[in-house]
């Protein structure tokens, strides 16, 4: 099975995430900010190897929780 980010919601936070094609594991590519964003969105894709492949979609959300409240 090949793991993929489809889409980040929001658009702008692309690049905050990450996923292991091989494992699934989501990691974080840098800080999260509770004053920028509370709440991301993950839309992954799981394929898998067959003929033809078949792919599953989930989604992962991220609550930012404020750690100064």
């Amino acid at each position: 099975v090949k793991y993929e980010i489809d889409s980040v919601v929001p658009p702008s936070a692309a690049d905050v995430f990450s996923v292991d094609a091989n494992s699934g594991e989501i990691r974080l590519m840098e800080a999260l900010d509770f004053e920028s964003v509370t709440v991301y969105e993950l839309n992954l894709k799981a394929t898998d190897k067959g003929t033809p492949p078949l792919s599953g979609h989930c989604k992962v959300v991220v609550e930012v929780v404020d750690v100064n409240a």
